[in-house]
């Protein structure tokens, strides 16, 4: 029998048994706005569906026993024979399986498949952000494959599948399959077009022998792989399968796997090629080229991914002082803690609108709609991860020193917010890729224009920032220098409009006032006191 000194008392109930879709306001409306009416009630369901496991109990330890549990490479096999395959803990099976049931691969086979997609990754993330790596990829893989209509007819039915097929064998023979990627060498980096692999032609002129490293290969358990090689006539992507159609294993020789920071049930490896057989994507010389739409998308997912960390992070933080008590009443209800969540809330839901916005113009599809892509998804992916880790070691202070416990959930979310910036082209790549696109497509910076001149005259502080844009806009001399500043306005003047045109009035004004108006501090916690900041945590506030 416990002691009395025993007695727990002021603690917050476990944040489980809820649904993280319904709960999420910000989120649903963006579903709502963007998802055909015809569909909504559909899609609406299957999310509400998705958020209720995702805030189950079991499926929450999943996610944590995948984390706690790392894969494991095992090179042979008992006899000797060299296997090059990579054990995970059955929970990750069963996280990653119910994330391609979830639909997470399929966003290209399905009426309004991008938000519907968008929606559900994001709500994924909060569950296991490894597992979404894998989920990318092989969503990604999709627009390079339909460069050559063959293999995108061969390939695409079982990357949009819904079923989870864990056993390497022939593609042929399986009713689903993941997909990699491999650019990254050790001499190159994100500078893609230095990478030394090599590609020998075979006498057909499509399938090719490859030959060299590859310093980072993504997802290295999956059915096949997007990779860049040098063939004679330059730099070309290659779809290298891990199983031959005779049963044979494909040599791709994992040399090790990274011990990250984060992402800890996800795989990541060195691999090697060594008489490799590859099939060609696209034209020689192409590489870059054929494989940009993929990073686009895994750029897209890497924004999607870190707003549902922040989501997360929120909602914790939330729950936690909800329940709080400290000097006399509830932590919420303190002015400056009040300040604080209402901050990290205004952040999480700027990133969560425009991430489902970016989603939209994949359905939509149109010449505008692809111009636009061109510039946000850089500034969404630079503005968005970057928050990122600020807003959530500024959400694990609000559970004070529980927050730095690793049975809050706190600290796993605090390892995995640096990742989505670095990977897929860090901050200088994306600011750069801005540059590029102000520079040589104009029709991207019209698309921009557009968009966020829906809201002229809506707000005087947006109307203020986005004049202070076009100022800065006409002056591209020396614009490497402060690219990333540029990319900084660009976003928040991006969310700004957004939010004004769609976010209650309450979440707008403090917005504009905190981001665009001058009115708010470097630190989370510093807007001004005269908003109605109990309004915008109350929109966060997670309903268990």
């Amino acid at each position: 029998m416990a002691g009395t000194t025993h007695t727990v008392t002021n603690q917050p109930p476990p944040l489980i048994g809820y649904d993280v879709y319904g709960a999420d306001l910000a989120l649903k409306e963006a579903v709502a706005r963007h998802v055909a009416p015809s569909l909504l009630d559909e899609v609406d369901g299957e999310l509400s569906a998705l958020g209720r496991s995702c805030g189950s109990a079991q499926v929450q330890e999943w996610g944590a026993q995948a984390n706690e549990n790392p894969p494991r490479l095992r090179t042979h096999d008992r006899h000797g024979h060299r296997v090059d395959e990579v054990e995970f803990h059955p929970a990750w099976h069963r996280v990653l399986g119910k994330g391609v049931a979830a639909g997470l691969t399929a966003a290209w086979a399905r009426p309004g498949g991008h938000v519907r997609r968008a929606a559900a990754f994001l709500l994924w993330t909060q569950v296991d952000a490894g597992s979404c790596c894998p989920l990318s990829m092989t969503h990604a893989a999709v627009p390079a494959l339909r460069t050559d209509p063959d293999l995108a007819a061969e390939w695409e039915p079982r990357l949009t599948s819904m079923v989870y097929d864990r056993e390497l064998r022939p593609a042929h023979l399986k009713a689903g399959a993941l997909f990699g990627m491999g650019m990254t060498e050790k001499q190159g980096g994100s500078d893609v077009r230095a990478a030394t692999t090599t590609a020998r032609p075979f006498p057909d002129g499509e399938t090719y022998e490859l030959t060299g490293h590859k310093w980072f290969c993504s997802a290295p358990m999956s059915d096949g792989f997007l990779v860049l090689a040098q063939a004679p006539g330059g730099l070309t992507c290659f779809l290298v399968p891990r199983v031959l159609d005779d049963g044979t294993r494909n040599p791709f020789l994992l040399q090790r796997l990274k011990d990250k920071l984060g992402n800890r049930s996800n795989a990541s490896a060195e691999v090697e090629f060594e008489g490799t057989w590859a099939r060609r994507v696209g034209d020689e010389g192409r590489g870059v080229r054929t494989i940009i739409e993929m990073v686009a998308a895994t750029r897209l997912d890497c924004a999607l991914g870190s707003a549902g960390l922040m989501r997360q992070a929120v909602v914790q933080a939330i729950h936690h002082c909800t329940h709080r008590e400290a000097f006399g009443g509830k932590l919420v209800d303190k002015p400056l803690m009040r300040n604080v969540l209402a901050d990290l809330a205004l952040e999480s839901e700027a990133a969560t609108t425009l991430a489902l916005r970016l989603a939209a113009a994949y359905d939509n599809g149109d010449e505008q709609e692809r111009a636009f892509l061109r510039i946000a998804v850089p500034v969404a992916k630079y503005w968005i991860t970057k928050r990122c880790t600020p807003l959530i070691t500024e959400a694990a202070e609000c559970l004070g020193g529980n927050g730095y416990v690793e049975e809050s959930g706190l600290p796993r979310l605090v390892r995995e917010s640096p990742l989505n910036s670095i990977w897929e082209g860090a901050g200088n790549v994306q600011a750069l890729d801005v540059v590029r696109a102000l520079r040589r497509e104009p029709q991207a910076l019209n698309a921009y224009l557009l968009e966020i001149g829906r809201t002229r005259g809506a707000d005087h502080r947006l109307d203020a920032a986005v004049k202070s844009l076009f100022t800065e806009l006409a002056d591209l001399d020396g614009i490497e220098g402060r690219a990333r500043h540029l990319t900084e306005r660009l976003a928040l003047v991006l969310q700004g409009s957004l939010l004004v045109r769609h976010a209650p009035p309450e979440v707008a004004d403090a917005f504009c006032a905190s981001r665009l108006g001058g009115d708010g501090g470097t630190a989370f916690g510093t807007l001004p006191t005269s908003l109605d900041l109990k309004a915008v945590v109350d929109r966060s506030r997670p309903q268990a």
